[in-house]
């Protein structure tokens, strides 16, 4: 299956170990961090609103909106902003199953009807993966 993580940059290196996890069971992962620059996370606002309008920052949009209604299940990796949630949304409006890893801290509210089915673990979540890839 092709998988596409909808997370905060914040969680890089949990996105990062959640990718080879899921790779290892011979998944395929639509990575905006590969996509992406790390250095992204690190840009002043003003810096961050030029890289938005820049040719490379179309890339990276595109490939992040492109790769969330295109793959076979979308994960959220929660608690995350709103770049997040508007992935989250655009794979519920075509109709792509969305798994989430529910954070103590989540804030949303009646939207969190979009995430298909909520995990509070790894194993749960990695499990939930497996079901759906033997349908």
């Amino acid at each position: 299956m092709q998988i596409y993580i909808a997370a905060s940059w914040k969680h890089q290196h949990a996105v990062e170990m959640l990718t080879e996890r899921l790779e290892a069971q011979g998944h395929g992962v639509l990575s905006w961090l590969r996509e992406g620059r790390p250095e992204e996370a690190f840009l002043s606002r003003r810096e961050l609103e030029h890289f938005i309008h820049s040719p490379e920052g179309r890339r990276v949009f595109d490939f992040c909106a492109g790769s969330a209604v295109g793959c076979d299940v979308v994960i959220y990796l929660g608690p995350s902003g709103c770049d997040a949630w508007a992935e989250v949304g655009a794979a519920y409006g075509r109709g792509v199953p969305i798994l989430g890893l529910l954070a103590k801290s989540e804030d949303v509210g009646l939207m969190r009807l979009m995430i298909h089915s909520w995990h509070t673990s790894v194993t749960g979540l990695l499990d939930a993966v497996q079901k759906l890839a033997r349908r």
